[in-house]
């Protein structure tokens, strides 16, 4: 008979989900610096500490010197409609989508926009032919496919002698994948992903080729005073050195500050890079053991190493929402549970905040949940 004892090991940190995903090592609330809670954000302190979160940014992420950095509101979602509401219509745009939030900037760009763009697509678990797009285009992508586990091999694909600018929703990519700065004239991403961070906010990293589409085009659309970054033809300045264009939460930049201290702690975007990989590897593993379960994206070159995704032999929708429920009943794992338009499966998360001992030790009660399930 199957055995239906549930493991003993449960995972130390059981945090799965693909966002909000597990704090770093060692997290708790009584480490955070808290002198700027209950301070305006405007206060000399209040920008300090902004200014040092935008500064271990650009460290840990290892940002050109000449790019950008902003906070903005609206978390990812936010950074990526601000980009495109200020610089999308100045030529043509080409979208690519390979799973839900691609199709989410698709609807953005045909509906609210109405820009017309030339749509290139994939299933979800793969990438679409990047040999495609037309780079006189501005381009607009997700880096890594939150809710399908592709993401793009790396930046060979965009030209360098683009015409168009390059505008890359890289929040389940960043300090987990090699990003190429050289071909990249927009990333945005959120803290709540690979961070562990609390969410609410965003980040807008801008290029020199997207400051001067910025200072240099006004679209033909009324933009929101949160998507204004310009004034008088030139660039807001203290938006990119902590000079919010809203109120942030200063709770959330001193949690974001935390993680990027830890960041550095375990090495800095190489360690953090080393982290992933090997929970990557380790979750790879455990599906190779087992016959019932597999890649939703099938090609390793183009399989994420945060955001994975997985395929359960006869599974639906019902089925996995059971699965999921039961793991989380027991504190093993938690909404782990595929993307609602993705195809039935599971979604765990691999970056660099989780240790490899507990994405290892998740390989027990995945048996057991399935197990369970099926008698």
């Amino acid at each position: 008979m199957t055995d239906l004892t549930p493991p003993g090991r449960k995972p130390a940190r059981p945090y799965f989900s693909s966002g909000p995903c597990a704090k770093p090592p060692g997290w708790a609330p009584e480490k955070l610096k808290l002198e700027s809670l209950g301070r305006s954000h405007r206060s000399k302190l209040g920008k300090a500490r902004l200014k040092l979160c935008i500064d271990l940014i650009r460290e840990v992420l290892e940002v050109p010197a000449d790019y950008r950095i902003g906070i903005v509101p609206g978390s990812d979602t936010g950074a990526v409609e601000m980009a495109m509401w200020t610089m999308l219509g100045a030529r043509l745009v080409t979208t690519l989508a390979w799973e839900s939030f691609g199709e989410g900037w698709v609807t953005d760009a045909v509906k609210q926009l109405k820009i017309d763009p030339t749509i290139i697509r994939a299933d979800y678990g793969h990438v679409p032919d990047l040999g495609r797009v037309d780079w006189s285009n501005d381009v607009v992508f997700t880096w890594n496919g939150t809710t399908s586990g592709a993401k793009v091999p790396n930046g060979d694909w965009i030209a360098a002698d683009r015409e168009g600018l390059s505008i890359a929703d890289a929040t389940s990519a960043v300090f987990a994948q090699d990003i190429a700065w050289d071909k990249i004239d927009v990333l945005t991403f959120s803290w709540q992903k690979v961070l562990g961070g609390e969410g609410a906010h965003g980040v807008l990293i801008l290029g020199p080729r997207a400051v001067e589409r910025l200072e240099s085009y006004t679209p033909a659309w009324p933009l929101p005073k949160l998507f204004r970054m310009t004034k008088g033809g030139k660039l807001i300045e203290g938006i990119f050195t902590g000079e919010t264009i809203n109120t942030p939460s200063m709770l959330a930049v001193e949690d974001a500050i935390f993680a990027l201290e830890w960041g550095k702690s375990v090495g800095g975007l190489s360690g953090m890079q080393a982290r992933a990989n090997a929970n990557a590897a380790a979750l790879d593993a455990i599906v190779e053991a087992r016959d019932w379960l597999g890649h939703l994206a099938p090609d390793p070159a183009t399989r994420s190493n945060t955001s994975v995704c997985l395929t359960v032999a006869g599974a639906d929708a019902d089925f996995i929402k059971a699965f999921a429920k039961l793991l989380e009943d027991h504190g093993a794992a938690y909404d782990i549970a595929g993307y609602r338009d993705a195809p039935p499966g599971l979604r765990i998360w691999c970056g660099a905040t989780v240790d490899t001992a507990d994405v290892e030790a998740l390989g027990p009660w995945l048996d057991w949940a399935y197990a369970t399930l099926k008698s």
